[in-house]
């Protein structure tokens, strides 16, 4: 069903420095900065051969990153991104199986503009999952 991996996601306090880290220390390409008010927060794709590294900087106290950046103050891996090509009929295989996704169910447009869902890591080895239409 999941296809392959779209991106790692990586909170950070302050995209600026993140861009410095990966842009300049590690020589990364990196997009420019893009809100996506939805779900609370900044984000910059580092852009990798065979991936991507998506930082995500929260905006306001309401994010989710700045909880989770209050219990991680230097930042951390987030979630990890699976491509899939059809998202109700992954989202209503994993439920018949089990899987909690996390809101009311329903995809929401992400930061590619494509539909996505996350799911309870719970239930995915203490790993938040996204997975993303193709």
């Amino acid at each position: 069903m999941i296809g392959r991996l779209n991106h790692v996601a990586i909170a950070v306090p302050s995209l600026e420095s993140g861009v410095a880290t990966y842009g300049g220390t590690l020589g990364a390409k990196c997009s420019e900065p893009q809100e996506v008010t939805e779900h609370g927060v900044k984000v910059v794709f580092v852009e990798l051969p065979n991936t991507k590294i998506e930082l995500l900087e929260p905006i306001g106290e309401n994010s989710p990153i700045a909880k989770f950046l209050e219990k991680n103050p230097v930042g951390g891996i987030h979630h990890v991104c699976y491509e899939v090509d059809d998202i109700i009929a992954a989202r209503d295989k994993l439920k018949a199986e089990g899987a909690r996704v996390l809101g009311d169910g329903e995809p929401k447009i992400g930061a590619h503009g494509k539909p996505v869902i996350f799911l309870h890591p719970k239930d995915f080895c203490g790993t938040l999952t996204e997975l993303e239409q193709v």
